[in-house]
């Protein structure tokens, strides 16, 4: 596929070296210790008053050229690993939601464990998810459990990737204790890691953080699969133009890059972001705004100037509820990323700006991401493909329904939707008149009403139960 392009090569040319420019004068406001001795060890400027690093042109360019041109998500059944840029474009559901669409009552509450382990089990189940970002957050997690209560359910029900995040260094060994345990050691885990870890260590503007910086600089030495996003917000944490925000971002994608190299030479990682332009009349962060998906699409060219990975939470929408609104965002938007040359989408499953997870929104998300794969494929170009001879064959006046060039490509040319409705009237309204909302909360319940095919062996859960005693029941309930 031919991307398109916003920038011309000489804008992004100019976009790298602007941002050289910022890193070497302006540098950036480094608050964990341990990142600035790493800087410091390797050629950056740190002045331990102020807390700046300033990073020498030579310095990025020659930790820039280390980064590996691929990432693996691994899953706990390998036939789900999945490579970028080689397996685009690669669809993951939006993540850490506090709160989610209850699917009985409809109303918005916190989400709990028992809720990440049917969100797990629909996620396994529907073809066009590659990986699982853990949707929600479980506010019955017990007392050190914050994560541990999100994980386990997960993995339980999902055996394709996991991508997980941490609150500090505390709850990354519980996690990591809990992956060695299902693995049958930490041995064994290290020769194939199936979680991918991220974070966000860079706070626009230009600073990086404690926690987020400390577990990108841990899970980096220790070679586990871990990346960074950037959150550039122009008008508020970045310039109030989209060149701006783009060279500001570019910068603190490249001072965690450079970081992670630093630590351990040939570390993969994505050049992952979420770019907006805040809506000015009220400061609202516009997540479904279409300059999100604009920026997307140049981060991607800067992406591929790189040589690196690009992907990030593109599709996203401010609606609250699942209607038009939610639909032409996520459309809109990962159709231009798509377009754009994004190899990983951030986005299934997710109402009102990442907020709150719903589940006939991800079984909707589902039917749009097959249909970007379906994009993606592209036309298949050939002599026979072009069918002059069947077209010679048929005839003015003809007809191709009952040709066999026709039943042969008949399951395959066009995607065959199952939610979308393309029944005339009459026989919709027979068959009850029912929206798309209702038709996906209807496959919704069917597939939670099945049971899981994935949970972990007796011995796996003993193992577990006897590391954590009083780990959530991570059980998979249906709804009624």
């Amino acid at each position: 596929m031919k991307f398109a392009t916003l920038l011309t090569p000489e804008q992004v040319q100019r976009v790298h070296e602007a941002s050289l420019q910022v890193l070497a004068e302006v540098g950036l406001l480094v608050r964990n210790e341990r990142a600035r001795a790493i800087f410091a060890r390797h050629g950056c400027r740190v002045d331990s008053e102020t807390q700046i690093v300033n990073f020498p042109p030579n310095v990025v360019e020659t930790y820039r050229a280390m980064l590996p041109p691929k990432f693996t998500f691994r899953g706990r059944d390998p036939k789900f690993d999945r490579t970028l840029p080689d397996d685009r474009p690669i669809l993951v559901t939006g993540s850490s939601a506090p709160d989610l669409i209850d699917p009985v009552t409809g109303q918005e509450r916190r989400a709990r464990s028992d809720d990440i382990a049917r969100i797990a089990h629909l996620i396994n189940e529907l073809p066009a998810y590659d990986v699982f970002s853990i949707s929600t957050l479980a506010d019955d997690a017990p007392e050190g459990q914050f994560t541990l209560a999100r994980l386990y359910p997960a993995l339980k029900y999902c055996v394709k990737p996991i991508r997980v995040t941490t609150k500090d260094m505390e709850d990354a060994q519980a996690i990591l204790r809990l992956l060695y345990t299902i693995a049958g050691g930490e041995a064994a885990y290290m020769e194939r890691p199936f979680v991918t870890h991220h974070y966000c260590p860079v706070v626009s503007p230009l600073t990086m953080d404690h926690l987020s910086t400390e577990a990108i600089i841990f899970f980096s030495e220790r070679g586990l699969p871990v990346y960074p996003s950037i959150v550039p917000n122009a008008g508020l944490t970045s310039p109030m133009s989209m060149a701006g925000t783009l060279v500001q971002g570019n910068a603190e994608f490249l001072a965690a890059a450079v970081l992670m190299q630093m630590c351990r030479e040939g570390t993969p990682t994505i050049y992952a972001s979420l770019p907006t332009v805040a809506d000015m009349r009220s400061g609202a962060y516009a997540s479904g705004g279409i300059e999100c998906a604009m920026l997307h699409m140049a981060f991607a060219q800067m992406a591929r100037f790189y040589n690196l990975p690009s992907g990030g939470y593109i599709g996203l929408t401010n609606s609250k509820v699942n209607d038009a609104q939610s639909g032409y965002e996520t459309g809109m938007a990962v159709v231009a990323g798509l377009l754009g040359g994004m190899d990983m989408f951030n986005t299934g499953g997710l109402l009102d700006a990442l907020k709150a997870f719903d589940f006939a929104k991800a079984m909707i998300d589902d039917e749009i991401f097959q249909m970007l794969k379906r994009l993606h494929r592209g036309i298949h170009f050939t002599e026979e493909e072009l069918a002059i001879e069947v077209i010679a064959s048929v005839g003015p006046g003809g007809s191709f329904l009952m040709h066999p060039h026709t039943t042969k490509r008949m399951k395959t040319e066009a995607f065959l939707t199952k939610l979308s409705d393309r029944e005339a009237r009459p026989n919709w309204e027979k068959k009850g008149a029912l929206d798309t909302q209702t038709r996906a909360m209807q496959r919704v319940r069917e597939i939670l009403s099945r049971p899981s095919a994935v949970v972990f062996s007796e011995e796996i859960e003993v193992r577990i139960r006897a590391e954590f005693p009083n780990l959530v029941a991570g059980a998979l309930e249906p709804i009624a």
